[in-house]
């Protein structure tokens, strides 16, 4: 389990890396939000996690974009 300050960094980078998308697409949501947790999991920095939710956007199925 995350602490409060990681669950806030991670919540801020979900919100930055789905800002352009509708709120309403929560799959894609879910898929960044899944992915994003998976890096912070290997302990990467706030930059690949970052980059890692930049790369599951980019590869989210389309019928969820």
């Amino acid at each position: 389990m995350f602490d409060a300050d990681t669950r806030a960094l991670l919540r801020s980078i979900l919100d930055e890396v789905c800002g352009q998308i509708d709120q309403y697409q929560i799959a894609t949501r879910a898929h960044v939000a899944a992915q994003i947790l998976a890096a912070a999991g290997r302990d990467a920095t706030p930059d690949h996690i970052r980059e890692a939710g930049i790369d599951a956007l980019k590869s989210a199925p389309t019928m969820w974009r």
